[in-house]
Protein backbone atom coordinates (compact mmCIF):
# COMPACT_ATOMS: atom_id res chain seq x y z
CA UNK A 1 0.00 0.00 0.00
CA UNK A 2 2.94 2.32 -0.62
CA UNK A 3 2.57 5.67 -2.29
CA UNK A 4 -0.81 6.58 -0.79
CA UNK A 5 -1.92 8.58 2.22
CA UNK A 6 -5.18 8.85 4.11
CA UNK A 7 -6.31 12.46 4.41
CA UNK A 8 -9.80 11.65 5.66
CA UNK A 9 -9.51 9.13 8.50
CA UNK A 10 -13.28 8.88 8.66
CA UNK A 11 -13.11 6.79 5.49
CA UNK A 12 -11.53 4.01 7.57
CA UNK A 13 -14.68 3.97 9.67
CA UNK A 14 -16.74 3.30 6.54
CA UNK A 15 -14.37 0.59 5.33
CA UNK A 16 -14.50 -1.13 8.71
CA UNK A 17 -18.31 -1.14 8.59
CA UNK A 18 -18.25 -2.71 5.10
CA UNK A 19 -15.82 -5.37 6.28
CA UNK A 20 -18.04 -6.16 9.30
CA UNK A 21 -21.34 -6.33 7.41
CA UNK A 22 -20.08 -7.61 4.06
CA UNK A 23 -22.27 -5.27 2.02
CA UNK A 24 -22.62 -1.57 1.22
CA UNK A 25 -26.26 -1.64 2.27
CA UNK A 26 -25.40 -3.26 5.61
CA UNK A 27 -22.73 -0.66 6.29
CA UNK A 28 -25.12 2.14 5.28
CA UNK A 29 -27.72 0.82 7.73
CA UNK A 30 -25.16 0.56 10.54
CA UNK A 31 -23.78 4.06 9.93
CA UNK A 32 -27.19 5.61 9.13
CA UNK A 33 -26.03 7.03 5.80
CA UNK A 34 -26.95 6.37 2.19
CA UNK A 35 -25.65 3.48 0.10
CA UNK A 36 -23.99 5.96 -2.29
CA UNK A 37 -22.16 7.69 0.57
CA UNK A 38 -20.55 4.41 1.64
CA UNK A 39 -19.55 3.62 -1.95
CA UNK A 40 -18.06 7.09 -2.40
CA UNK A 41 -16.06 6.78 0.82
CA UNK A 42 -14.69 3.35 -0.11
CA UNK A 43 -13.71 4.55 -3.60
CA UNK A 44 -11.97 7.59 -2.10
CA UNK A 45 -10.02 5.42 0.35
CA UNK A 46 -8.90 3.02 -2.38
CA UNK A 47 -7.78 5.95 -4.56
CA UNK A 48 -5.84 7.46 -1.67
CA UNK A 49 -4.10 4.17 -0.91
CA UNK A 50 -3.75 3.22 -4.58
CA UNK A 51 -4.86 -0.31 -3.89
CA UNK A 52 -7.99 -2.43 -4.01
CA UNK A 53 -9.40 -3.09 -0.52
CA UNK A 54 -12.44 -5.20 -1.44
CA UNK A 55 -13.34 -7.77 -4.04
CA UNK A 56 -16.85 -7.08 -5.32
CA UNK A 57 -19.02 -10.19 -5.47
CA UNK A 58 -22.73 -10.39 -6.35
CA UNK A 59 -23.39 -11.33 -2.70
CA UNK A 60 -21.24 -8.64 -1.13
CA UNK A 61 -17.79 -7.20 -0.45
CA UNK A 62 -14.86 -9.41 0.61
CA UNK A 63 -11.64 -7.74 1.85
CA UNK A 64 -8.51 -8.34 -0.21
CA UNK A 65 -5.23 -9.16 1.54
CA UNK A 66 -4.48 -5.43 1.69
CA UNK A 67 -8.00 -4.83 2.96
CA UNK A 68 -7.58 -7.39 5.70
CA UNK A 69 -4.34 -5.71 6.82
CA UNK A 70 -6.07 -2.36 6.95
CA UNK A 71 -9.10 -3.70 8.81
CA UNK A 72 -6.91 -5.28 11.49
CA UNK A 73 -5.10 -1.98 11.96
CA UNK A 74 -8.39 -0.05 12.05
CA UNK A 75 -9.89 -2.42 14.64
CA UNK A 76 -6.80 -2.04 16.80
CA UNK A 77 -7.09 1.75 16.54
CA UNK A 78 -10.75 1.56 17.59
CA UNK A 79 -9.94 -0.68 20.56
CA UNK A 80 -7.18 1.67 21.68
CA UNK A 81 -9.50 4.66 21.39
CA UNK A 82 -12.22 2.88 23.40
CA UNK A 83 -9.67 1.98 26.07
CA UNK A 84 -8.46 5.57 26.24
CA UNK A 85 -12.03 6.84 26.63
CA UNK A 86 -12.65 4.30 29.40
CA UNK A 87 -9.54 5.44 31.27
CA UNK A 88 -10.43 9.11 30.84
CA UNK A 89 -13.83 8.47 32.38
CA UNK A 90 -12.06 7.40 35.56
CA UNK A 91 -9.73 10.40 35.75
CA UNK A 92 -12.10 12.81 37.47
CA UNK A 93 -12.07 12.01 41.15
CA UNK A 94 -14.80 14.51 42.03
CA UNK A 95 -17.97 12.90 43.32
CA UNK A 96 -20.24 13.90 40.45
CA UNK A 97 -21.13 12.88 36.93
CA UNK A 98 -22.57 9.62 35.64
CA UNK A 99 -21.98 6.15 37.10
CA UNK A 100 -22.90 3.36 34.67
CA UNK A 101 -24.00 0.06 36.21
CA UNK A 102 -24.76 -3.09 34.25
CA UNK A 103 -26.72 -6.15 35.37
CA UNK A 104 -29.34 -8.62 34.13
CA UNK A 105 -33.04 -7.82 33.70
CA UNK A 106 -34.23 -9.99 36.57
CA UNK A 107 -32.30 -8.02 39.19
CA UNK A 108 -33.64 -4.57 38.23
CA UNK A 109 -36.62 -4.52 40.66
CA UNK A 110 -34.44 -5.68 43.54
CA UNK A 111 -31.64 -3.20 42.86
CA UNK A 112 -33.92 -0.19 42.49
CA UNK A 113 -34.38 0.49 46.25
CA UNK A 114 -30.60 0.29 46.72
CA UNK A 115 -29.98 2.70 43.87
CA UNK A 116 -32.66 5.07 45.10
CA UNK A 117 -31.21 5.20 48.61
CA UNK A 118 -27.71 5.77 47.21
CA UNK A 119 -28.88 8.60 45.00
CA UNK A 120 -30.83 10.18 47.84
CA UNK A 121 -27.56 10.46 49.77
CA UNK A 122 -25.47 11.38 46.70
CA UNK A 123 -27.74 13.45 44.45
CA UNK A 124 -24.81 14.82 42.46
CA UNK A 125 -24.11 11.33 41.05
CA UNK A 126 -26.35 10.36 38.13
CA UNK A 127 -26.90 6.62 37.94
CA UNK A 128 -27.32 4.92 34.58
CA UNK A 129 -28.46 1.28 34.53
CA UNK A 130 -27.79 -0.92 31.50
CA UNK A 131 -29.62 -4.25 31.68
CA UNK A 132 -28.13 -6.74 29.25
CA UNK A 133 -27.54 -10.48 29.14
CA UNK A 134 -24.35 -9.64 27.28
CA UNK A 135 -21.36 -8.87 29.48
CA UNK A 136 -20.50 -5.25 28.71
CA UNK A 137 -16.81 -4.52 28.24
CA UNK A 138 -15.72 -2.55 31.28
CA UNK A 139 -12.26 -2.04 29.79
CA UNK A 140 -13.84 -0.03 26.98
CA UNK A 141 -15.89 2.16 29.28
CA UNK A 142 -19.26 0.56 28.42
CA UNK A 143 -19.96 0.41 32.17
CA UNK A 144 -18.17 1.22 35.41
CA UNK A 145 -19.62 -1.52 37.64
CA UNK A 146 -21.01 -4.92 36.71
CA UNK A 147 -23.39 -6.85 38.99
CA UNK A 148 -23.24 -10.36 37.56
CA UNK A 149 -24.91 -13.57 38.74
CA UNK A 150 -23.41 -16.93 37.87
CA UNK A 151 -19.84 -18.07 37.34
CA UNK A 152 -17.04 -15.85 38.60
CA UNK A 153 -15.84 -13.53 35.81
CA UNK A 154 -12.32 -14.29 34.63
CA UNK A 155 -11.56 -11.39 32.29
CA UNK A 156 -8.02 -10.02 32.70
CA UNK A 157 -7.63 -6.70 34.51
CA UNK A 158 -11.04 -7.06 36.21
CA UNK A 159 -11.44 -6.66 39.97
CA UNK A 160 -14.03 -9.22 41.07
CA UNK A 161 -15.58 -9.16 44.56
CA UNK A 162 -18.22 -11.49 46.02
CA UNK A 163 -21.57 -9.85 46.65
CA UNK A 164 -23.97 -12.46 48.00
CA UNK A 165 -24.98 -16.04 47.27
CA UNK A 166 -28.63 -15.92 46.22
CA UNK A 167 -31.01 -18.68 47.25
CA UNK A 168 -32.98 -20.33 44.43
CA UNK A 169 -35.95 -22.65 44.60
CA UNK A 170 -39.32 -23.48 43.04
CA UNK A 171 -42.28 -21.09 43.28
CA UNK A 172 -45.92 -21.08 42.23
CA UNK A 173 -48.98 -18.90 42.76
CA UNK A 174 -51.71 -19.48 45.34
CA UNK A 175 -54.13 -20.24 42.52
CA UNK A 176 -51.82 -22.91 41.14
CA UNK A 177 -51.40 -24.55 44.55
CA UNK A 178 -55.18 -24.63 45.05
CA UNK A 179 -55.53 -26.28 41.64
CA UNK A 180 -52.64 -28.75 41.67
CA UNK A 181 -51.64 -29.01 45.31
CA UNK A 182 -48.21 -28.49 46.90
CA UNK A 183 -45.02 -30.07 45.63
CA UNK A 184 -44.02 -32.66 48.22
CA UNK A 185 -40.44 -33.12 47.01
CA UNK A 186 -38.24 -32.92 43.93
CA UNK A 187 -39.11 -36.54 43.24
CA UNK A 188 -42.90 -36.05 43.37
CA UNK A 189 -43.48 -34.32 40.04
CA UNK A 190 -46.60 -36.13 38.87
CA UNK A 191 -49.61 -33.87 38.33
CA UNK A 192 -47.60 -30.66 38.19
CA UNK A 193 -46.91 -28.15 35.41
CA UNK A 194 -43.55 -26.46 34.96
CA UNK A 195 -42.11 -23.34 33.34
CA UNK A 196 -38.73 -23.55 31.60
CA UNK A 197 -36.40 -21.50 29.38
CA UNK A 198 -36.27 -21.95 25.62
CA UNK A 199 -32.55 -22.73 25.79
CA UNK A 200 -30.78 -25.09 28.16
CA UNK A 201 -28.85 -23.26 30.89
CA UNK A 202 -26.51 -25.89 32.31
CA UNK A 203 -24.65 -23.22 34.32
CA UNK A 204 -27.79 -22.36 36.36
CA UNK A 205 -28.38 -25.39 38.64
CA UNK A 206 -32.14 -24.91 39.17
CA UNK A 207 -32.83 -24.58 35.45
CA UNK A 208 -30.47 -27.47 34.66
CA UNK A 209 -32.48 -29.60 37.12
CA UNK A 210 -35.73 -28.79 35.30
CA UNK A 211 -34.13 -29.69 31.96
CA UNK A 212 -32.88 -33.02 33.30
CA UNK A 213 -35.61 -34.14 35.70
CA UNK A 214 -38.95 -32.74 34.51
CA UNK A 215 -40.63 -34.76 31.71
CA UNK A 216 -41.06 -32.67 28.58
CA UNK A 217 -44.83 -33.17 28.56
CA UNK A 218 -45.04 -31.45 31.97
CA UNK A 219 -43.25 -28.33 30.72
CA UNK A 220 -46.26 -26.32 29.56
CA UNK A 221 -44.61 -22.96 28.98
CA UNK A 222 -41.19 -21.77 27.84
CA UNK A 223 -39.79 -18.25 27.74
CA UNK A 224 -36.53 -16.81 26.42
CA UNK A 225 -36.33 -14.12 29.11
CA UNK A 226 -35.84 -14.84 32.81
CA UNK A 227 -38.29 -12.20 34.00
CA UNK A 228 -41.00 -14.04 32.04
CA UNK A 229 -40.69 -17.01 34.41
CA UNK A 230 -41.91 -14.92 37.34
CA UNK A 231 -44.82 -13.42 35.39
CA UNK A 232 -45.91 -16.86 34.19
CA UNK A 233 -45.71 -18.37 37.68
CA UNK A 234 -47.60 -15.44 39.20
CA UNK A 235 -50.35 -15.99 36.60
CA UNK A 236 -50.80 -19.64 37.63
CA UNK A 237 -49.23 -21.14 34.50
CA UNK A 238 -47.02 -23.51 36.49
CA UNK A 239 -44.02 -23.91 38.78
CA UNK A 240 -40.92 -21.83 38.05
CA UNK A 241 -37.36 -21.89 39.36
CA UNK A 242 -36.65 -18.36 40.63
CA UNK A 243 -34.06 -16.67 42.76
CA UNK A 244 -35.56 -15.89 46.13
CA UNK A 245 -34.61 -12.19 46.03
CA UNK A 246 -37.11 -11.88 43.22
CA UNK A 247 -39.83 -14.17 44.52
CA UNK A 248 -39.74 -13.36 48.25
CA UNK A 249 -39.85 -9.58 47.92
CA UNK A 250 -42.90 -9.35 45.67
CA UNK A 251 -46.40 -10.68 46.48
CA UNK A 252 -48.21 -13.46 44.70
CA UNK A 253 -45.82 -16.42 44.87
CA UNK A 254 -45.38 -19.24 47.36
CA UNK A 255 -42.22 -21.25 47.97
CA UNK A 256 -42.72 -24.89 46.95
CA UNK A 257 -39.44 -26.25 48.36
CA UNK A 258 -36.78 -25.16 50.80
CA UNK A 259 -33.89 -23.78 48.73
CA UNK A 260 -31.40 -26.56 47.91
CA UNK A 261 -27.86 -25.39 48.80
CA UNK A 262 -26.56 -26.64 45.45
CA UNK A 263 -28.94 -24.26 43.64
CA UNK A 264 -27.39 -21.08 45.03
CA UNK A 265 -26.23 -18.43 42.53
CA UNK A 266 -23.26 -16.25 43.37
CA UNK A 267 -23.57 -12.55 42.69
CA UNK A 268 -20.30 -10.85 41.69
CA UNK A 269 -19.38 -7.15 41.80
CA UNK A 270 -17.06 -6.39 38.92
CA UNK A 271 -14.98 -3.34 38.03
CA UNK A 272 -11.99 -2.66 35.81
CA UNK A 273 -8.73 -2.06 37.63
CA UNK A 274 -8.26 1.34 35.94
CA UNK A 275 -11.49 2.65 37.47
CA UNK A 276 -11.79 0.49 40.57
CA UNK A 277 -10.24 3.08 42.94
CA UNK A 278 -12.17 6.09 41.66
CA UNK A 279 -14.15 7.77 44.40
CA UNK A 280 -17.68 7.29 43.09
CA UNK A 281 -17.07 3.64 42.12
CA UNK A 282 -15.74 2.87 45.60
CA UNK A 283 -18.60 4.73 47.26
CA UNK A 284 -21.26 2.81 45.34
CA UNK A 285 -19.53 -0.55 45.86
CA UNK A 286 -19.40 -0.02 49.62
CA UNK A 287 -23.04 1.06 49.64
CA UNK A 288 -24.08 -1.99 47.60
CA UNK A 289 -22.12 -4.46 49.74
CA UNK A 290 -23.64 -3.01 52.91
CA UNK A 291 -27.17 -3.32 51.53
CA UNK A 292 -26.60 -6.86 50.28
CA UNK A 293 -25.30 -7.88 53.71
CA UNK A 294 -28.63 -6.79 55.21
CA UNK A 295 -30.69 -9.23 53.13
CA UNK A 296 -32.39 -11.95 55.22
CA UNK A 297 -31.07 -15.53 54.99
CA UNK A 298 -34.12 -16.75 53.06
CA UNK A 299 -32.95 -14.52 50.21
CA UNK A 300 -29.17 -14.86 50.30
CA UNK A 301 -26.19 -15.95 52.33
CA UNK A 302 -22.60 -14.82 52.43
CA UNK A 303 -20.66 -16.64 49.67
Amino acid sequence: MSGGSVKDWNNLHYALAVARTGTLSGAALELEVSHSTVLRRIDALERALKTRLFIRHPRGYVPTEAGQMLMRAAENMQDQLDLLVGKMQGVDEALHGTLIITTVNTLIPQLMPIMRSFQAENPQVRLQLVADRRHLRLEHGEAHIGIRPGAKPTEPDYVVQPGISLQNTLYASDAYIRECGPLQSRDALSGHRFIAPVEVYDFIPSLAWIARQVPDEQIVFRCNEFFGFEDAARSGVGIAALHSWCAETRPGLQRMLEPPPEWRTNLWLVTHRDMHRTRKVQLFLEWLKRELARLPPEIGVKP
